[in-house]
């Protein structure tokens, strides 16, 4: 009989070298006490709970976010798109940079356990004939798309892998399987509900990204942290539909921009995702008096994150600071960042826009195709005012400190 994975037997392996056959996980970073609860109060607005999407709290099935995740990750080829490289070569472009990403934007909060299985499985039939294409579904009744791929990768590791032993899976193609991502980005994850499917064990197949060519820029290996950001409830930030707009929320975050230079998760997303405590997050209800608040920059560990402006029951103004950081190289008009976040707007219809403080300047960060630059000066600085008039909601950017904190004035909605 052969043994099974367990993700028990790998955590309690982290600390060893390099396994032949399956590959031993970073090591565990301790998890500060406190945070890893859903968001509450009257700023945790509420709405969308049937996928991905900004409301604050996350509904059941999703994958967890804080503590320790198991990754399961197997590595697929095809008749005639025969993998060039080993897997470790493969999983070497994802990690351990992607669980460094996870542990210092949730400032060591998520521990990111990759587990993967050191060998390629063979798809049984040629790329083509799947049907993969941007946008292809996972269908319990169809014999092509990602329904059929899952089930082929299933039978391959059944009798090896023990899904109750995971959190998330990531199946990690071939790079040379389909078109570039620089052509279309294929990559997906397939989170939450039901997907009609189990595996052997008994387990609902979900919270799985699927890995597809290359991504480009120094950061790469982003494209696996968004994606498991979907598996997390986190949604696409950047629209979908095809529309000609203006991006959304530019390189202020990797659920709109994780391409180029590196960037980190905007405050809200950190909040939802248990990488804040309670007193990180100051609440300004609608109807309240106006109040100052320190607020220390998103790449730095401690203090205040966000101040959050309720302006209905389904929507918000959110600020935080940003300034240059390990995770934010980007960064060039250090301030602080104001934007809407919309708790009942679908993933990929712009449930989270920032607000530009610096409108049709052309931004100040041009040297990266894959960066935005429109936005990147979108940052308030002191001196400035911004005001919602639909709401009454202003933030006031007082000061900057020598410490690297900024001061600010929020006055609340008007009701």
């Amino acid at each position: 009989m052969r043994r099974k994975i367990s993700a028990v037997l790998a955590v309690g392996a982290a600390c060893a070298t390099a396994a032949v056959t399956l590959g031993s996980p970073p090591s565990a970073v301790a998890i500060p006490p406190g945070p890893g609860v859903p968001p509450s109060g009257p700023c945790a607005l509420r709405g969308i709970t049937d996928d991905v999407a900004e409301s604050a709290d996350t509904p059941a099935g999703f994958a967890r976010s804080s503590g320790v995740v198991r990754a399961l990750t197997l590595f697929i080829d095809f008749p005639d798109a025969h993998a060039p490289i080993s897997p470790s070569a493969r999983f070497a472009e994802f990690f351990p940079a992607a669980t460094d990403y996870f542990r210092t934007s949730s400032y060591g909060r998520l521990s990111y356990l990759p587990v993967p299985l050191f060998r390629w499985i063979r798809m049984s039939r040629p790329v083509a004939a799947y049907g993969i294409e941007r946008g292809a579904s996972f269908d319990p009744a169809s014999d092509g798309g990602y329904h059929a791929l899952a089930q082929e990768v299933v039978r391959a590791v059944d009798g090896t892998v023990d899904f109750h032993d995971y959190d998330v899976v990531n199946i990690i193609a071939t790079p040379n399987a389909g078109p570039p991502a620089t052509r279309t980005v294929l990559s997906v994850t397939f989170s939450g509900g039901d997907m009609g499917m189990k595996t052997p064990d008994g387990v609902p197949f979900r919270n799985v990204s699927f890995i597809w060519s290359r991504q480009i820029g120094a950061s790469a290996f982003r494209v696996l942290n968004h994606e498991n950001a979907h598996s997390f409830g986190l949604p696409d930030l950047y629209y979908n539909d095809a529309r000609h707009a203006p991006a959304p929320a530019g390189h202020w975050d990797p659920m709109d921009e994780d391409w180029g230079p590196s960037n980190d998760f905007v405050g809200w997303h950190k909040w939802k995702l248990g990488w804040l405590s309670a007193d990180q997050v100051h609440c300004a209800p609608p109807r309240g008096t106006p109040a100052e608040h320190t607020l220390t920059p998103i790449s730095v560990p401690g203090g205040t994150k966000i101040v959050v402006i309720p302006t209905s029951p389904h929507t918000a103004l959110v600020v935080e600071a940003r300034t240059h950081g390990l995770l934010e190289p980007a960064v060039c008009r250090p301030g602080v960042l104001v934007y809407r976040v919309a708790t009942d707007v679908p993933s990929g219809r712009g449930p989270l826009r920032v607000v530009d403080a610096t409108p049709r300047s052309g931004g100040c960060y041009q040297k990266d195709k894959y960066v935005d630059s429109e936005l990147t000066d979108a940052t308030f600085r002191p001196g400035s005012t911004y005001t919602d008039r639909a709401s009454g909601t202003s933030v006031t950017v007082l000061t900057e400190r020598p410490d690297g904190t900024y001061r600010v004035r929020v006055t609340p909605a008007r009701s």
